[in-house]
This record gives structure tokens, C-alpha cells and sequence, in this order.
């Protein structure tokens, strides 16, 4: 085996490893309730919690009207991230591996 592919290997374990150990240990952290509720409603309840007499520097400017709709949006961001990432990553790929010239036909 040479060693780019080795390291390849060890890389993708790793990454493997990781976003296994992330499954397994936060959901042990997280309500049964709401097992996917994310960071902002955790924060907030902390806060809460800590200083009941807090107050939010600024309120949202955007308040989806349902659950749904709020997927959606992350949905559509998510897209596009995935999108702008790929033509990125599309783009280095091919600046270093240019296409062969073509001849007249």
C-alpha cells in the first residue's frame, strides 16, 4: 500500500471515528423529547436558567410560520451550501487537472 493511500485510509477512520463518537456521546446529552432540537433552544434554557432576569440583545427579524417552512429554509440552505462547496472543490479540482487540448475537428 503506499503512503498516499494510507494516509487516505487513516484520514477517512478517523472521520469515520469521529462523527461515531459524536452519535454515540450527544445523544446522550439531548432530551427524549426533542433528540434533534439543536443548540438554540439548549442555550436558551441555560441561560434561562442561570439569569431568569435576562434580556436578548435584539429579537429575530424572521419568524418562520411553522416547523415546515423552517425546514424547508434549512433545506434550501443547506443546497445551496452544498452546491457553492461542490463547484469550489470542482473548480480546484480542475485548475490541477486541466483538460487536455482539443484539435480542430
Amino acid at each position: 500500500m503506499t503512503r498516499k493511500r494510507l494516509t487516505t485510509a487513516a484520514l477517512l477512520a478517523a472521520l469515520v471515528l469521529i462523527f461515531g463518537m459524536s452519535l454515540a456521546f450527544g445523544s446522550q446529552h439531548t432530551s427524549t423529547a426533542t433528540p434533534f432540537g439543536g443548540t438554540d433552544s439548549v442555550a436558551t434554557a441555560a441561560i434561562q436558567q442561570s439569569d431568569p432576569d435576562y434580556v436578548p440583545w435584539f429579537q429575530p427579524w424572521f419568524n418562520p410560520g411553522s416547523a415546515e417552512v423552517e425546514s424547508g429554509l434549512f433545506a434550501l440552505q443547506a443546497g445551496l451550501g452544498g452546491t457553492v462547496l461542490g463547484f469550489a472543490v470542482g473548480a480546484l479540482w480542475g485548475r490541477r487537472h486541466p483538460a487536455p487540448a482539443r484539435t480542430g475537428d
